[in-house]
């Protein structure tokens, strides 16, 4: 019989096992453990179907209709196995840990595999990393204005050696309404918070985390409730850049995309922008004066990120001036900064 564990377990294998997860597409597409495999023991409709059958006539009848579906596809199944990995030891979970699972496990051990099953399914493994997103609480948040070019900097610091976990680039969503434009389509929120989890439990505990200042929301996903406490909880160091090298740094991002992106973008933030602002941004968007767009735009954006950062009492807060904008040497600076205020190992010590 396939041996049964934990999540945690589960997760500490994963990371040299393949993940054989074998539910349907849409539940897959929904949310699925990083870097696991789809192998579906049924497609959407047949889910569906075996699923009604349960409901009205009960479990024997759904289990032997299940049962009609799936053995015509053992040699598929098997073959998709043996397509997508070349590890005889393999992982498998569905929802719950049920049937699909385990008549899977049966399958793939007949055909000379070793299975370990996911005790409680992915249900478990989504409660589990829900009550395990405190494991770091040494974070450093970079925090500036819109345009200080917080997630260049956090890449530089990525590439100088420092843990950095960039919720933009988990969220592929910028966090403002002109956040989407360029980017990929979001992931589902299940999906973010997975893929935000499986970076976090990979940080070493015993050294900071650099993470960008971001709000609840970025875009349409909703970051875990114990993440938003801990940013607002954690020093911030606010970058200090000039206007007017925030203003050409967001001409050089985003003058060259599709200006109807552009003005979609202003018309959403028309309500706080005001219809006079958000009038002149729009003609001079149509002028091609982006730099104009900018200092309408930044009108409103600066304005609500000093209300959010100056109504947050007991958050440790840091001035970090900048006269020069070079990422690399910001970054060096940055780290040289926080390692002179770390006092014995501690956390960044308040003002």
């Amino acid at each position: 019989m396939p041996l049964v564990v934990n999540a945690a377990d589960f997760l500490s294998q994963s990371d040299e096992i393949p993940v054989i997860d074998v539910r349907s597409p849409s539940e897959f597409h929904q949310g699925h453990l990083p870097g696991a495999l789809n192998i579906p023991l049924f497609d959407d409709r047949e889910r569906a179907e075996v699923g009604t059958l349960y409901s009205q006539k009960g479990r024997e009848y759904a289990i032997l209709r299940g049962l009609d579906i799936s053995l015509p596809k053992t040699d598929f199944i098997l073959r998709s196995l043996q397509k997508k990995t070349p590890f005889k030891s393999i992982l498998i979970h569905c929802w719950r840990g049920g049937l699909r699972s385990a008549n899977m496990a049966i399958l793939f051990e007949q055909a000379g595999y070793q299975a370990t099953l996911l005790h409680g399914g992915y249900k478990a493994y989504r409660t589990w990393i829900r009550q395990h997103f405190s494991g770091s609480s040494r974070l450093v948040i970079l925090g500036g204005y819109t345009g200080s070019g917080k997630t260049e900097i956090l890449m530089h610091l990525r590439k100088q050696g420092e843990q950095v976990i960039d919720l933009e680039e988990l969220a592929s969503h910028k966090g403002s309404a002109f956040g989407g434009i360029g980017l990929p389509d979001q992931p589902t929120n299940e999906q973010f918070e997975n893929d935000l989890f499986h970076r976090w439990r990979k940080l070493d505990p015993s050294r900071h985390v650099w993470m960008e200042d971001e709000s609840r929301m970025i875009g349409k996903v909703t970051m875990p409730e114990p993440v938003v406490r801990l940013i607002r909880e954690s020093p911030v160091i606010i970058l200090d850049v000039a206007k007017e090298t925030r203003i050409n740094r967001l001409v050089t991002d985003y003058s060259g995309v599709d200006d109807s992106l552009l003005s979609d973008a202003v018309l959403r933030i028309e309500e706080q922008l005001g219809k006079s602002r958000t009038k002149e941004a729009l003609v001079a968007l149509r002028e091609k004066k982006y730099r104009d767009v900018a200092e309408n735009v930044l009108l409103y954006y600066d304005k609500a990120y000093a209300f959010s950062i100056n109504r947050r009492n007991g958050q440790s807060r840091y001035s970090f001036p900048v006269s020069r904008f070079d990422p690399d040497e910001i970054a060096s600076r940055l780290i040289r900064f926080v390692h002179k205020l770390l006092r014995n190992g501690s956390h960044l010590p308040g003002l």
